[in-house]
């Protein structure tokens, strides 16, 4: 990421703030809206956090998996665990494979909850039976909303169009149910008549 290289530049650099005698250093970590971004923007604090909420989320839906149809439970674990995943889960794309795996891990783990597998069956037909797409997928498909939203934007306000332009992200199905990514430049169109 370009952002990273630029972050090795300021290596060395004190980025202290003196205010009337009070100097404020920067922190290694901060939180924002219950993210976590770290220093080097690797997310591994977050990602942490992330996954050991889930999980515990997930000891503690496991002790009621039996006095709850399956249709609720799959709602408590989309409310408890999906959901956290969700959350903000744009900021990760680009992440190391190493850290998205483990947020796999997660989405693994409440699937086999939801349909009653045991801990070393394949997940695969499990995540396409409850119609989720795995963490790298949904991560992809937020940013498509996201984009789709800002081209919905650009042709409702004039003008904005010509300061924007926008990777657009076509998601297909093929035969045997696997996404397939292509990327495709393109220009949000202007719905005015001088664009």
């Amino acid at each position: 990421m370009e952002t990273r290289q630029r972050l090795q530049q300021l290596v060395g650099v004190d980025l202290s703030l003196t205010i009337d005698s009070v100097v404020i250093k920067p922190s290694k970590v901060v939180r924002d809206l219950g993210v976590f971004i770290d220093d080097k923007l690797t997310f591994k604090q977050h990602v942490a956090r992330l996954v050991s909420s889930c999980f515990f989320q997930l000891r503690r839906l496991r002790q009621v998996r039996r006095c709850v149809s399956r249709p609720i439970l799959k709602q408590l674990v989309h409310s408890f665990v999906v959901s956290g995943l969700d959350y903000c889960n744009c900021i990760l794309a680009g992440l190391l494979a190493s850290s998205l795996a483990k947020l796999q891990r997660v989405q693994n783990a409440a699937a086999r909850l939801v349909l009653g597998l045991r801990a070393h069956d394949h997940v695969t037909a499990a995540l396409r039976e409850l119609h989720w797409l795995a963490v790298k997928y949904r991560i992809q498909c937020k940013l498509c909303l996201l984009m789709h939203s800002v081209s919905t934007l650009n042709s409702a306000i004039p003008g904005l169009s010509q300061s924007t332009s926008s990777v657009c992200r076509q998601l297909n199905l093929s035969s045997r149910t696997e996404v397939v990514e292509q990327s495709v430049l393109c220009s949000p169109k202007n719905s005015n008549k001088t664009g």
